[in-house]
């Protein structure tokens, strides 16, 4: 009797441990409720991300991951299924991403709809619906640094190729003219600032005044060369008028008319000779003016010219 109270003690007390453990497992494991599942299908890498990872929709907590694997028909792509709550608008605009949490990097799967498409989303028959999933914030900045850095690479590249013993020779040239270039234009200002001095600036000006003076003086000279050219012109029209005309009239008169063109020939003559010496004596009097001779030996206001140095 005795060995039989033990043995239903012992039977009692197992049958109260699993109901307890099946209650605890119940209590701990939440509240049951009707679910869906889903595949969300990626080509990029998945690290950090493992089952029972939080499925989350716009950050509430929505479900978990149930499994990932490998695409059968396709190796490239990776299928991870997950089991969210029933109800949810999951719509054909509906996106999936890989989301971080904290320091630690537990990934977990974070669902959102982009509002392009608003009809739900539907499976084919034998399998789940799937919801793509698109680059998550760190796998664009890997992709992007990735990017930088080849970037860099080829840039390091170039420069290095740019930097070559006969290019820094050419530049070593080329600085070194730019610095003989930079002390001429330096000398150059110099020399300016030196031209350009109050006493010079006075002559430039007296030399653009004389200058206007003499454009002026020059207008009466070409007046006169007009003038002349016009005379000559008269005098032929009157030679030929001469030579034309068949009357004895005009036979009798060429005497007095062959007289009157040499006067004005001389005359012409003359005027022509004298401004042709003034151009040859002093041709720049065309630009600066007449000028006054300097006196000679023995005139008054003569100054003879300074002896120089070492002649006798």
């Amino acid at each position: 009797m005795e060995n039989r109270s033990h043995a239903l003690i012992a039977g009692l007390f197992m049958l109260f441990l699993g109901v307890a453990a099946i209650a605890a497992l119940w209590w701990f494991g939440g509240k049951r409720e009707p679910t869906d599942e889903y595949q969300v299908l990626t080509t990029k890498n998945v690290t950090g991300l493992n089952p029972q990872a939080q499925v989350r929709y716009r950050g509430v907590r929505v479900g978990r991951v149930e499994a990932i694997d490998l695409d059968a028909s396709d190796l490239r792509n990776t299928l991870i299924r997950i089991r969210i709550r029933k109800g949810l608008p999951v719509t054909r605009g509906t996106t999936a991403k890989l989301g971080y949490q904290g320091v630690t990097g537990i990934a977990h799967v974070l669902l959102d709809d982009n509002g392009k498409d608003a009809s739900l989303l539907t499976a084919s028959a034998g399998e789940l619906a799937r919801i793509p999933m698109q680059d998550s914030l760190i796998q664009e900045l890997s992709d992007v640094g990735s990017e930088t850095l080849r970037n860099a690479r080829d840039l390091l590249v170039s420069v290095n190729q740019i930097l070559s013993p006969e290019n820094r020779q050419n530049i070593a040239k080329t600085l070194a003219n730019l610095e003989t270039t930079t002390g001429n234009a330096r000398e150059a200002t110099v020399q300016l600032r030196q031209l350009l001095t109050p006493e010079n600036a006075r002559l430039l000006k007296s030399t653009l005044a004389r200058a206007e003076q003499t454009a002026g003086q020059a207008g009466p000279f070409f007046a006169e060369a007009r003038g002349l050219v016009t005379r000559w012109q008269a005098l032929s029209e009157k030679l030929e008028t001469t030579l034309v005309d068949p009357s004895s009239s005009g036979i009798a008169a060429l005497a007095p008319r062959l007289n009157e063109l040499s006067s004005e020939l001389s005359v012409t003559s003359r005027q022509l000779t004298r401004v042709l010496q003034m151009l040859e004596d002093s041709p720049q009097s065309l630009i600066f003016g007449h000028q006054k001779n300097l006196p000679g030996p023995g005139e008054a206001g003569f100054i003879a010219p300074a002896v120089s140095r070492g002649q006798p």
